[in-house]
C-alpha cells in the first residue's frame, strides 16, 4: 500500500462544508453559556486565563516539537502533530471540565479567548514550528497556505458563531437557556457522527495507518495534559482552576485541524489520520481523567 506521506484521504468539498457548519454549531452551543461579564471578570483576575493560553499556545507546541525531534515520525505525521498542537482547545473540554469538578466558567472563557487568538496564533505556530523540522519544512514549501485565508476560515467557522452566541445569551437569555442543553448534546452528537462517517469512508487507510500514529497521539495527548497541569502548578493557580487548564490544554480542536488539513493540505494522509485519532483519543482520556478527578472536590 502507498506510504502514509503520499496518501490523500477521500473528503469531498461538500463534506468539508458540512464539517465547517457542524463546528460552527458546536462553537455556538459553547458561546450561549457566555456573557460579556464573564470577560470583564477575567480582565480583573487574568492569571488563570493567561496561564491557560500560555500552556495552550506556547508550552504545548514547544513540547510537540521536542516529541517530533525525539521520535522522528514520518513527515506528514509530524506536521499533523504540530498542526493539532497549534489548534485551540476543543469544545468538549467545557463538558469534561464540568465532569471533572473544575472551573467550567474558566474553561468556556479559555475556549472563547483561544478561539479568537487562533486567527493569528494558529497560522504562526504551524509555520514557525513546522519550519524548524526539515521534513515538515518541505511539506510547508509545497503547500500554498495563506495566513489570511486561514484567519478568514477560522473567523467564519468559530469567531462569528462565538459572537452570535454571546449576543443571544445577552439579549435573550430565556431563549439561550431553553436551547442550551439540547443544542450542546445535539451538536456534539452530530460532530461525533460526522467523524465516524469520515473514518468509514477511509476505513482501509485508517486501519492500515492507525498503528503508526496511535502511540504518538497517546504520548502527545499525555504531554498536552502534563503541560496544562505543569503550567497551572508553576503559576500557583487554585486546584479548581488547574483542572480547567489541564483539560483545556489536553483537549484540542481536532475538528478544526481536519478542516485545515483538507482545506489547505489536500487531505494529506498522515496529518488526517493524526487529527482523526486525536478526535477519538482525547475524548477517551479526558473522560477517564474527569472520572478520576471527580472523586475529590477541588479547592477554590
Amino acid at each position: 500500500m502507498t506510504g502514509i506521506d503520499d496518501v490523500v484521504l477521500n473528503f469531498s468539498p461538500g463534506s468539508l462544508m458540512i464539517l465547517n457548519t457542524v463546528l460552527a454549531i458546536v462553537m455556538f452551543s459553547v458561546a450561549i453559556d457566555l456573557k460579556p461579564s464573564d470577560f470583564h471578570r477575567l480582565v480583573h483576575a487574568p492569571k488563570p486565563l493567561i496561564t491557560g493560553l500560555i500552556s495552550q499556545f506556547v508550552a504545548l507546541p514547544a513540547l510537540t516539537y521536542c516529541l517530533v525531534l525525539v521520535m522522528h515520525p514520518r513527515p506528514s505525521i509530524a506536521l499533523g502533530l504540530i498542526l493539532v498542537a497549534a489548534c485551540p482547545g476543543g469544545n468538549i473540554s467545557n463538558f469534561i471540565t464540568h465532569r471533572a469538578g473544575g472551573n467550567a466558567a474558566l474553561s468556556v472563557s479559555m475556549t472563547a479567548f483561544a478561539t479568537i487568538a487562533t486567527i493569528f496564533v494558529t497560522p504562526f505556530n504551524i509555520a514557525f514550528w513546522g519550519s524548524l523540522y526539515e521534513p515538515t519544512r518541505e511539506i510547508l514549501r509545497r503547500t500554498a497556505i495563506e495566513p489570511m485565508t486561514v484567519a478568514i476560515t477560522v473567523g467564519l467557522m468559530l469567531v462569528l458563531p462565538l459572537v452570535l452566541g454571546v449576543m443571544l445569551n445577552t439579549r435573550r437569555p430565556d431563549i439561550a437557556a431553553r436551547i442550551r442543553p439540547m443544542l450542546q448534546w445535539i451538536s456534539f452528537g452530530i460532530f461525533v457522527a460526522f467523524v465516524l462517517l469520515a473514518l468509514a469512508a477511509n476505513w482501509a487507510f485508517f486501519l492500515h495507518f492507525a498503528g503508526a500514529v496511535a502511540l504518538l497521539v497517546i504520548l502527545h495527548n499525555t504531554l498536552a495534559l502534563a503541560a496544562g497541569y505543569g503550567c497551572a502548578t508553576l503559576a500557583g493557580v487554585s486546584p479548581f482552576d488547574r483542572r480547567a487548564i489541564t483539560i483545556e490544554t489536553g483537549i484540542q480542536n481536532s475538528g478544526l485541524g481536519l478542516v485545515l488539513i483538507f482545506g489547505f493540505f489536500g487531505g494529506l494522509g498522515g496529518m488526517a489520520v493524526v487529527a482523526a485519532f486525536w478526535g477519538i483519543w482525547h475524548a477517551i482520556s479526558g473522560l477517564a481523567l474527569a472520572a478520576v478527578l471527580n472523586r475529590t472536590e477541588a479547592a477554590r
